[in-house]
């Protein structure tokens, strides 16, 4: 089977468990990275330098490179919690002392695969700093992704500020060459839709004769998705792109134990239901991962979408 152009769309967490399990099949990956983070290290870096948001970016490129290296574990390194460096990660300073001397974010981005020799490239969706605003659905506007992910009312839209802000360089390209678009895992509207809201990313979507798969969430994010079904996740996504942006959705079937369950449920969240849905092909296979959290596992997601492209 020929290598496929395979792009991800997306950020957090989600975005580099798919690539830590994509990155072991033979094609050409590309992940497509979210740039509105405002919390954690990102947001002081970003407040403070004016840089754009790195962690992210960072997460991403060490998903895709070899995990066990010296250079993977020195760019995942979180200083302690105390001092001037506290909670700093020694990769996300890295980055940003990069994009001061290699002439900007994206060529630092660059310089940073090749030093971890990754398998793929990373790009941010934009070089422009954005913010994301949230309209909900009693009228409130709220600003900032960690606000916006802690809405105590249901999303209504999400627009970005400055609007439309250009593509970085290679992103529409990219999209428009794939064969296959992923969207998910990660945050419906602070991970994978704000990306939507990049100028001309849509447009490179709808163009492209890629196979879009969206990864469903196993787990309701408190406050930006509370009671969401699989369908209010679709719905949402649609509503601000267009409608059959996509071909198959990807979706956990397996339910989680009983004592995380609980644990989950204190804080609001609950296992997303799938529940009737209006798309091409839907896939249910057990993704889940066995750990403390209600996760992906990387390798079974990234074997269940092979399967999907195979078939």
């Amino acid at each position: 089977m020929k290598k496929l152009n395979i792009t991800a769309l997306g950020g957090g967490a989600g975005l580099s468990t798919l690539l830590r399990g994509l990155k072991k099949f033979d094609n050409n990956l590309t992940a497509i990275v979210n740039v509105a983070d405002d919390g954690g290290s990102s947001g002081k870096i970003r407040n403070e330098l004016g840089v754009l948001p790195p962690g992210d970016i960072r997460n991403c490129l060490t998903a895709l490179s070899e995990e066990e290296s010296l250079m993977s574990k020195l760019f995942q390194y979180r200083f302690p919690q105390k001092g001037s460096l506290a909670g700093h990660s020694f990769g996300n300073l890295f980055l940003t002392a990069m994009s001061a001397i290699s002439g900007g974010f994206d060529n630092a981005i660059a310089d940073c695969a090749q030093v971890l020799a990754i398998r793929g490239r990373v790009l941010p969706v934009t070089l422009s700093n954005v913010v994301i605003e949230a309209e909900l659905e009693d009228g409130r506007q709220i600003v900032g992704e960690s606000r916006v992910s802690k809405s105590d009312k249901k999303i209504d839209r999400i627009i970005l500020f400055p609007s439309d802000p250009p593509a970085a360089p290679e992103v529409l390209k990219a999209l428009k060459e794939s064969d296959v678009i992923i969207f998910g895992p990660g945050s419906l509207y602070t991970s994978v839709i704000v990306n939507f809201l990049v100028d001309g990313v849509v447009a490179a979507i709808k163009s492209s004769k890629a196979y879009k798969i969206y990864i469903a969430n196993i787990m309701t994010q408190p406050g930006e998705t509370s009671g969401y079904s699989l369908l209010d996740h679709i719905n949402a996504v649609e509503k601000h792109s267009y409608k059959g942006i996509i071909d198959c959705v990807l979706a956990n079937s397996a339910p989680i134990p009983k004592k995380m369950f609980l644990r989950y449920k204190k804080f609001g969240a609950q296992q997303v239901l799938i529940d009737k849905i209006k798309v091409k092909n839907i896939v249910k296979k057990n993704l889940f991962s066995d750990d403390l959290y209600a996760r992906h596992d990387s390798d079974k997601l990234a074997k269940a979408i092979d399967g999907i492209i195979r078939s």
